[in-house]
């Protein structure tokens, strides 16, 4: 079986959506030939911990931790000062310590010589300067960089964008990455529209693939799919909240709907878990009067997540709008729509997502502006709890096309390249 280097710093049992992506891929990509050999941070002082992703994988993996170096998570008084140098000293990111660190073990595990591939994902974007690191050192090794989000032109970065002499260091970073990998693979065809219109002078439009993320169907396996029916209707979100992507005008069009009596705030449970600041969301709850009907839960691992979602009477997805925007699919979109349950969208009306909630047919886009159209997607699905009655009706066959197993093996494809490429440089 061939091996591939698996580069990700965020891998379990570090928890968050965007660890998802890279665990899956290595633990479906055996079945497609291909051996994850992973490269990551220790296990030490995680922000986030998910042990439940971290026992779906092979236990016989080998998996290669080094030190993390994470400055953000130094205590007591040093804790402002890891942070402000994690996030606006070290260039591209604070993981670059942890990458620097790490080049050794790398060249190491390479110079054994059955790696045959390398693989490399963002963010960090210091896991793509590790690939440069062996592209220097093994120039004939095979490389994949794949991007879960953008990197210059990531919405978050332009709405707070750094000096302008990091933007310019930052963006040759890129276009040599872009440059020195082989294969290049982005998560939305946005996405890749944004890097080939950006980067004109590289072809990129041939040498980058989009491979989303998706579900494992898996994870569903032992969860009954069945429609639920609370005493109160409860919709649930799940995730973190930060930059654009905000529950405010969400929660202030439930609360309008409240006054006005089009629905009754003791019949209603509004659920939100994940990563964000609980005291300034039930400030938030209070000034808008829906006491007693949210609740805000701590982050929970992914199992966990899972049955809380299946247990609910609809989901929300909530992402801002801004430049760029309209390239995101947030990674709980894609088992969302796995769950059956109907998808509460407030969200850019003309984005990746929301084009993914139509195509499947599994929910209601709002656009995130429009406090209107929020109040009249809550109340329809509000209002088709209480009749009994489904407000979707899901494309399984368009669904299926976000399985994660179909999705590694797009990846394993994309690997599978190694032999083309080496052929062409011996010739």
């Amino acid at each position: 079986m061939n091996k591939v280097l698996m580069v990700a710093h965020q891998f379990p049992p570090v928890g968050g959506s965007g660890v998802q992506r890279s665990a899956k891929f290595a633990k479906y990509l055996p079945l497609f030939g291909w051996e994850p050999v992973v490269l990551t941070r220790d296990d030490k002082k995680m922000t986030l911990r998910d042990e439940s992703l971290l026992k779906e994988l092979p236990p016989d993996m080998e998996i290669i931790r080094t030190r993390a170096y994470d400055l953000t998570v130094l205590p007591g008084i040093f804790s402002k000062a890891g942070k402000f140098i994690a996030w606006k000293i070290l260039i591209p990111d604070g993981e670059v310590l942890w990458m620097k660190n790490s080049v050794k073990a790398c060249i190491e595990r390479i110079e054994k010589g059955d790696i045959k591939a390398v693989y490399t994902t963002s963010y960090p974007y210091s896991d793509h300067l590790m690939g440069l690191e062996v592209k220097k050192r093994f120039p004939d090794i095979f490389w994949l960089a794949d991007f879960r989000d953008e990197w210059t032109n990531n919405p978050y970065l332009i709405d707070k964008p750094h000096r302008s002499s990091r933007m310019r260091k930052e963006k040759e970073m890129e276009k040599e990455v872009l440059r020195k990998a082989d294969v290049l693979v982005t998560n939305t065809p946005v996405m890749k529209s944004n890097f080939v219109r950006l980067n004109p002078e590289i072809n990129l439009e041939t040498k980058m693939h989009v491979i989303p993320n998706g579900f494992d169907s898996e994870d569903f396996e032992h969860l009954e799919r069945k429609k639920t029916v609370n005493p109160q209707f409860t919709i649930t979100y799940t995730g973190a909240f930060y930059g654009r992507r905000k529950p405010d005008l969400f929660l202030k069009a439930v609360g309008n709907l409240v006054q006005l009596g089009k629905i009754k705030k003791e019949k209603i449970r509004i659920r939100f878990i994940g990563s964000f600041k609980h005291d300034v969301l039930q400030r938030l709850v209070k000034s808008i009067g829906l006491e007693g009907a949210v609740d805000t839960v701590g982050y929970m691992d992914h199992e966990q997540c899972l049955i809380n979602m299946m247990g609910s009477d609809a989901l929300l997805l909530i992402e801002g709008g801004g430049p760029g925007s309209e390239a995101f699919y947030t990674g709980k979109i894609f088992e969302y729509i796995q769950t059956g349950k109907p998808i509460l969208s407030v969200i850019p009306e003309n984005g990746a997502a929301a084009e993914l909630i139509r195509r499947t047919r599994t929910g209601i886009v709002c656009d995130w502006s429009d406090i209107d159209a929020i109040e009249k997607g809550f109340a329809d699905m509000y209002n088709s709890w209480e009749k009994h009655e489904s407000i979707i009706d899901p494309d399984e066959e368009e669904i299926a096309r976000y399985d994660r197993k179909a999705l590694t093996k797009s990846l394993a494809d994309l690997l599978d390249r190694a032999d083309q490429y080496k052929s062409k440089r011996e010739d």
